[in-house]
């Protein structure tokens, strides 16, 4: 199963520390936040990963190479700064992804989630979303989630950044600016959503206030799941 982890964004709310480096290259505990997905990747069994790369996504390529240091092998998807959002880049990106479900992780974001959590199948289902309890600035949530199954009503949490998607859920899509929303409510409508709630550490490092917190609470260490792959 492959892995895709969105870092084409400009990370406008991250600046002035966004104006030379690109987000996913801001470090925490001395390594860039995508550094931390890959080599959480790699020790879950996620070995092929896509990347797209925009906004000075040729310093992403120079920092990441090939992924050999992190134990992955990675593809980049390369797309024009701000031509597609977050929808439309994974849909430029399926090419790279097979036909198979994949795990899509936001690259702006510190946690302890261990991805050997997530599930390798769909069944049926469009997608799987990983949510977490509603931080600060998104008080209202996103989804219900009730006996594993994404729905409208209810207490609503956030989502984490991190799902599994069928290719099925892009496939009508066609290669242009949209967000990832777009697809999660269109599966979540059509009963074809599963989800589970992560009560551990996670951060959306997105606002400097956040940053800080994490650079405060160093690396983040998972490890928690009795399931699923094994290492690279």
């Amino acid at each position: 199963m492959k892995a895709m982890i969105l870092a084409a964004g400009r990370g406008e709310r991250l600046r002035p520390w966004t104006d030379r480096q690109p987000k996913p290259l801001v470090e925490i505990a001395g390594q860039p936040l995508i550094a931390h997905h890959l080599r959480a990747l790699a020790a879950a069994g996620f070995c092929e990963v896509v990347i797209n790369v925009a906004y000075r996504g040729d310093q992403i390529v120079a920092a990441l190479g090939t992924g050999q240091r992190y134990g992955v092998t990675i593809t980049y998807s390369h797309e024009t700064p701000g031509a597609l959002d977050t929808g439309g880049g994974v849909a430029r990106a399926l090419p790279l992804l097979g036909e198979g479900p994949f795990a899509l992780i936001s690259s702006d974001v510190v946690t302890d989630f261990d991805y050997r959590c997530l599930p390798r199948q769909l069944g049926a289902d469009l997608g799987h979303f990983v949510l977490v309890a509603n931080p600060a600035h998104h008080r209202d949530g996103d989804f219900g989630l009730r006996d594993g199954r994404i729905v409208e009503t209810g207490p609503r949490s956030t989502y984490a950044g991190i799902a599994v998607f069928s290719a099925e859920a892009f496939a009508t899509q066609a290669d242009s600016r949209f967000p990832l929303s777009a697809v999660m409510h269109a599966a979540r409508a059509a009963g074809r959503a599963s989800g589970q709630h992560h009560a551990g550490r996670w951060l959306d490092v997105g606002r400097p206030a956040s940053l800080a917190r994490a650079r405060q609470a160093g690396a983040p260490r998972g490890d928690v799941c009795e399931s699923g792959g094994s290492r690279c």
